[in-house]
C-alpha cells in the first residue's frame, strides 16, 4: 500500500510533465527552428513564439526565407513577414525572385511584392519575360471597300513588362487592339484582294500602330493565322437598299391609287347630289303648273305645247342612243 501510494504521485507529475512538453512543442515550431539552424537561417526562438501570437504560420515565412538564402538572396524574415501580413504570397514572390535572379532580370523584393498584391502572379510574368506568351485572337471580320467580307485571325507573341506590370493593362486590352488594328487595316484596302494577297499589310500596320503602350506587355510579333473570304456585304446592301426602295415606291403607289378613289368617289357623290336635286326640281314641275293653270297664267294651248316639245324631245333621245351599245347607254345616263 506504501509503494502504491508514492507511485500514484509520481505518475501524476510524469503525465503533467509530458502534456506540458507536447503543449510548448505544439505551440513552437522546434523542427522548423532546427531545419532553420541547420540551413545557415538565424530565427530565434522568440521570434518564431512571436509569429504564433500573431497569428502568421512559421513555415509560410520561414520555409521561403531558407529558400532564398540557398538561392543567394539577402532577405530578412520582417520582410517576409510583413509581405504574409499584408495578404502576399510569400513562396511565391520568393520563387519568381530566384528566376528572375537565375534569368539576369532585374526584379527586387519591394517590386516583387507590390505585383504579387497588385493580384498578379509575379512568377507567371517572370517566367513569360524569358519566354513569351502566344495570345491568339479571335476571328475579326472587316469590309473592305469593295464590299466583300474578310475575317481573319491572329497570333500576337508578347513578353511581360516588369516595369508595367502594376497598373498596366491586361491581355484583353491586347486583344481588342490588335482586332481594330484588324479592322482598320481591311476597311482601308481598296479591295479584299489586296488582303488575300498581301496578309502581311496587316501586322506591319498593327505593329507601327504602338498598340502594347500602357500595357503589362511587349508585342513582339504579330501573325496572320489565317485569312477567308466572307459575305459580298456591299451586294447585299444594296439589295435591301432596293428592296426598301421598292416597298416605298409601292406604298406611294398605293397612296395614290387611294387618293383617286377617293376622288372618284367623291365625284360620284356630286353626281348623285345633282341627279337628286334635278329630281326634285322635276317633281315640283307639275305642282308649279297647276298653280299656274289655275291662276290663269299657263294656257290649255300652252300645255300641250310644252308635252309635244318633251314628247319630241324623247323621240330624239331615244334615237339617239339606237346607235350605242348598252354599256354606252348605261355610262350615258
Amino acid at each position: 500500500m506504501i509503494a502504491v501510494d508514492g507511485f500514484l504521485p509520481f505518475l501524476v507529475l510524469v503525465v503533467f510533465i509530458i502534456v506540458a512538453f507536447s503543449v510548448l512543442f505544439s505551440f513552437i515550431p522546434l523542427r522548423l527552428w532546427i531545419a532553420a539552424l541547420a540551413a545557415g537561417v538565424r530565427v530565434s526562438i522568440v521570434t518564431l513564439i512571436g509569429m504564433r501570437l500573431r497569428r502568421v504560420i512559421p513555415a509560410r515565412v520561414v520555409e521561403p526565407l531558407i529558400k532564398a538564402t540557398k538561392a543567394g538572396l539577402d532577405l530578412n524574415v520582417n520582410k517576409l513577414e510583413g509581405h504574409y501580413l499584408a495578404g502576399g504570397n510569400v513562396d511565391r514572390v520568393v520563387n519568381a525572385l530566384i528566376a528572375a535572379q537565375r534569368a539576369n532580370i532585374e526584379l527586387g523584393f519591394e517590386r516583387g511584392a507590390a505585383i504579387d498584391l497588385a493580384g498578379r502572379n509575379v512568377l507567371q510574368a517572370v517566367q513569360m519575360s524569358v519566354n513569351p506568351k502566344v495570345i491568339e485572337t479571335p476571328t475579326v471580320a472587316a469590309v473592305a471597300k469593295d464590299g466583300i467580307e474578310v475575317k481573319a485571325k491572329a497570333r500576337v507573341t508578347v513578353r511581360a513588362n516588369i516595369d508595367r506590370l502594376v497598373g498596366g493593362a491586361g491581355e484583353e486590352t491586347i486583344i481588342a487592339r490588335v482586332g481594330e488594328g484588324i479592322v482598320t487595316t481591311i476597311g482601308s484596302s481598296g479591295s479584299h484582294k489586296e488582303v488575300l494577297e498581301n496578309p502581311d499589310k496587316i501586322s506591319h500596320t498593327v505593329l507601327n500602330k504602338g498598340l502594347d503602350a500602357g500595357t503589362a506587355f511587349e508585342i513582339l510579333s504579330i501573325d496572320i493565322a489565317d485569312v477567308d473570304v466572307g459575305k459580298n456585304i456591299g451586294a447585299q446592301l444594296q439589295t435591301d437598299q432596293a428592296e426598301a426602295d421598292k416597298r416605298i415606291a409601292q406604298a406611294k403607289a398605293e397612296e395614290r391609287r387611294a387618293m383617286a378613289v377617293a376622288r372618284e368617289q367623291e365625284m360620284v357623290a356630286s353626281v348623285q347630289e345633282m341627279r337628286a336635286k334635278v329630281v326634285e326640281a322635276e317633281a315640283e314641275v307639275p305642282a308649279a303648273m297647276a298653280k299656274a293653270l289655275r291662276e290663269g297664267k299657263l294656257g290649255v294651248m300652252d300645255y300641250y305645247n310644252l308635252q309635244n316639245i318633251f314628247a319630241d324631245t324623247q323621240m330624239r333621245d331615244s334615237i339617239s342612243k339606237l346607235g350605242h351599245t348598252d354599256e354606252e347607254n348605261q355610262d350615258r345616263k
